[in-house]
Formats: C-alpha cells, structure tokens, sequence
C-alpha cells in the first residue's frame, strides 16, 4: 500500500512509520521537517506545514492517510481540501480525552464523546480544551472523510523518542536511585500502549480498512499508578531506592502537573480505567511495561536533566516535610 503520514517523524508518528515500512508498504511521511529523524530513507518525506502550506501534496495519490497529529478541526479540514478522494483510507489518531467521564470503569467505545459547547473549534490547544478538540477532530473527519474511516483512542503513550518526557522522568528518575517523590494517591488508575505496539496496530488497522473508533490501550484492567512505579522500581532501580508518597493536598499549583508528569491528580478514575478488549480482538499485540523502560532508558542515555523537571533541592523539600 502507499501510505501517506501525516507526522511521522518522531514518537507516536514515527512508530505508524517503522511499522508501515517494516511491513513492506510505500510509505509518505509529511511535517514541517524541523525535528530529527532517524526514518530509513528510502521512506519519502514531503516538507510542509499542514495550517498554512499543503503545497507539497498537491500531487500523488494514496491508499490511505494516517493522520497522526490533527489537534483542531482546521487541521482535518484543510487536509481533506488538499487531498480529497486521493487521501485513500483515512485513519485518525485522536485520544482517551475525547471522551465525557463514562459512568463506570472498563468502558468501551460507545461512550459519549465531549461537546464542542462554546469552545472555538480552532481554539488553541491547552489542558482545558485538548480534549474537546480532540472530539471535534473526530467529527470533522466523519462528516469530510466519510464513515468508513478508522479512529485510534490512545490513553498515555510511552516508549523511547518521548519528546513529552513525561513517562521518561519517571524511568530516568527512579534509575538514579534514592529516595523518590511522587504524587498521590498512589491507587490512581493508570494505562499506557507503548508507542511501537500503537504504530503496529495503527498499521493493522489500516491494511484491513478498519471502519470505527478502538480504544489503544496496553493495561485492562488499569494498573494504579503507585504498581506501575514499582515495576519500574523492580526493573530500573539500584538497591536502596524507596518510592515516597507525597500528599497530593501539598501540590495544588498546576506546575506540579509538569515536574510530575503523568500525574492525573484529580481526573476522573473511570476515564483512566478503560477496556481494551475491542482492540485485542482486532489483533493488538503488546509489549511488557519492562521492555518500555527497557526502550526508554536507552534512548534518554546521559542526557541534561530537563529544567521542567522536578530537582533534587525540591524534591527533597517536599520529601522532608512529608
């Protein structure tokens, strides 16, 4: 198949990339062209910007379009302008966020998704409106794209080429040991996919033309948060480390939500507890939470310690008075 990608240079669209390649299809990466790449080059990548300059797919036809990185409804709607019926298969990455709180854990897909509301459909994207705009991605790519298309609904997602560096401080901070801060309660819910078993089923998807929404998540039922610390404690850290939990009272400024990163404070539980079981049954495969840290690690290597992250003099602090 030629597949185009909407993104495809690092994280969640460079996995989509390797897989397609990996499974011998003609694949098509477009982006600004601003971030490193380690993309095999025999995968053809087009330069652009998808709000202000789709020149360069003004030309070429494909069998189906990945569409990695839609955050407002501009963003699908001017890619149907460029492409039209030449985008082939459309294929959404939209996310768990999209979703109003369901009422029960292990929710599926018919949960409703949010409102547009008041919200401008093309507001920027923030903590408050990334979900609702997620939605409305979703709705535009029906009402554009056509119903037989595929929507992908990942929750965290993990692995090395993490420019978030969410799931990375975790692994990075409990590998140095110590006494380790963290936010409670330590039995929030928490589900993660890594990055490469979300580009592979996004693959599988595509070259079955799946018509619908999935959810991609890699733990059903959820792990709480305080487990998924310890596995990575049990794989990563050196002996002597101990996990400490901070009273999550302490940390009502939202900068906290940054130097802790995958921290759900106050979220719903139930919107962080959903089932995978469509997914599997669709044939996604998954790796070990260990095998991400594993991937993680070795990608962070020995790099600065990111000024957003939590230092050692305020984690001590907050450890101290605990």
């Amino acid at each position: 198949m030629k597949i185009l990608i909407i993104g495809g240079s690092s994280f969640v669209g460079r996995g989509i990339a390797l897989a397609a390649h990996e499974r011998g299809h003609d694949v098509t990466v477009f982006n600004r062209g601003t971030t490193p790449t380690d993309l095999p080059e025999s995968i053809t990548r087009l330069v652009g910007n998808r709000q202000t300059d789709l020149s360069a797919l003004s030309s070429g036809t494909y069998d189906a379009t990945i569409d990695a990185i839609a955050y407002q409804r501009r963003d699908v709607e001017l890619l149907h302008e460029a492409l039209g019926e030449r985008a082939g298969y459309y294929l959404q990455i939209s996310s768990i966020s999209a979703y109003q709180d369901p009422a029960d854990v292990n929710a599926d897909e018919s949960t409703p998704l949010l409102e547009l509301g008041d919200t401008d459909p093309n507001a920027p994207v923030t903590g408050a409106t990334y979900g609702i705009l997620k939605a409305e991605c979703e709705r535009a790519a029906t009402e554009l794209f056509g119903t037989n298309i595929g929507i992908v609904r990942p929750t965290f997602v993990v692995g090395g080429h993490d420019k978030t560096f969410r799931f990375p401080y975790w692994v990075a901070r409990i590998a140095r040991g110590g006494r380790v801060a963290f936010p409670g309660p330590s039995t929030n819910a928490l589900q993660w996919i890594d990055a490469r078993d979300l580009g592979e089923f996004c693959v599988l998807l595509t070259e079955g033309r799946y018509a619908g929404a999935v959810h991609a998540l890699g733990t059903s039922p959820a792990t709480s948060f305080g487990e998924t610390l310890s596995r990575i404690a049990s794989h990563v850290a050196p002996e002597g480390t101990t996990l400490v939990e901070i009273d999550p009272a302490r940390l009502t400024d939202a900068t906290w939500y940054s130097k802790f990163p995958l921290w759900t404070g106050g979220s719903s539980e139930t919107a962080l507890s959903m089932s995978n079981a469509k997914a599997l049954s669709l044939g996604l495969t998954l790796r070990t939470l260990e095998v991400s840290v594993d991937d993680t690690l070795a990608w962070f290597g020995d790099r600065s310690w990111p000024e957003h992250w939590l230092s050692e003099a305020d984690e001590q602090k907050l450890i101290d008075e605990a």
